[in-house]
């Protein structure tokens, strides 16, 4: 069987007397799409901050690419090829969806930061910043800024800019927060499009796009797994429809 691409080993995450993780375990392996499920205080949003190295755990391990990264900074894990969006927009809002994909070229390119016009002008950042704008479909409005752009277009560039540093692994936190039907469906046909071709894990209490997107599903609870499955082993697991998926469907 071959390697992970990600895996954590018996994570431990307190604040205060709050067990945010606790003794999570996970494997994802290159190509898959993992949704991490769970009710409000789960602890999802801890995991994410510690598999991306913006957390230290308290105990146990990480390792990406068969290499052990628990102690590894979030920007060298980003320089790794672990990318991550958030639970709510981080962009630049006075800044053109081309310059704010440009800015994510360069971080992963590890050039020194310029004013625009230069920047601006070097194919090295331009091309691979609209072929990452592009592919979310927003070619058309790569010179609108930020600011400008509907809440779904904020969302689609942040998985732009993810697309930007060429990731093998891009950790989605809650990228359909906040949209309309319309817009949620719109994401789902863009992550069901990078299926395969990059391995993701997703955070989201849309079930709907959960069941339609995810491989698999692990579920969290109080911070600690209690399920790991296919949609369908999901679907029929009784202790999970009792902690989660009934609190939302009754």
């Amino acid at each position: 069987m071959a390697e992970p691409l990600l895996e954590a080993r018996g994570l431990r995450k307190a604040f205060g007397a709050v067990q945010a993780c606790d003794d999570v375990e996970l494997e994802v392996a290159a190509g898959e799409l993992r949704a991490v499920i769970g009710p409000n205080g789960a602890g999802k949003t801890t995991l994410i901050s510690l598999l991306a190295g913006e957390l230290a755990p308290d105990a146990g391990a990480i390792r990406f690419q068969g290499q052990d990264v628990t102690a590894m900074p979030a920007p060298a894990r980003a320089q790794a090829g672990l990318a991550r969006s958030y639970q709510i927009t981080s962009l630049f809002p006075r800044f053109t969806a081309l310059q704010n994909a440009v800015l994510a070229v360069q971080a992963k390119g590890g050039h020194a930061f310029r004013f625009w016009r230069p920047a601006m002008r070097e194919a090295e950042l331009r091309e691979p910043a609209l072929a990452a704008l592009a592919r979310v479909g927003l070619a058309e409005r790569a010179d609108v800024p930020v600011a400008a752009l509907a809440h779904g277009e904020q969302r689609q560039l942040e998985i732009a800019l993810a697309l930007a540093t060429r990731p093998k692994l891009v950790l989605l936190d809650e990228p359909t927060a906040g949209m309309s039907r319309e817009e949620t469906q719109e994401m789902v046909r863009l992550l069901e499009g990078l299926k395969g071709e990059l391995t993701i894990v997703l955070i989201e209490h849309d079930m709907d796009a959960v069941f339609a997107l995810a491989e698999r599903i692990t579920v969290l609870v109080y911070g600690r797994p209690i399920a790991t499955g296919t949609p369908t082993e999901i679907r029929a697991d009784r202790a999970v429809r009792a902690a989660y998926l009934g609190e939302e469907t009754g």
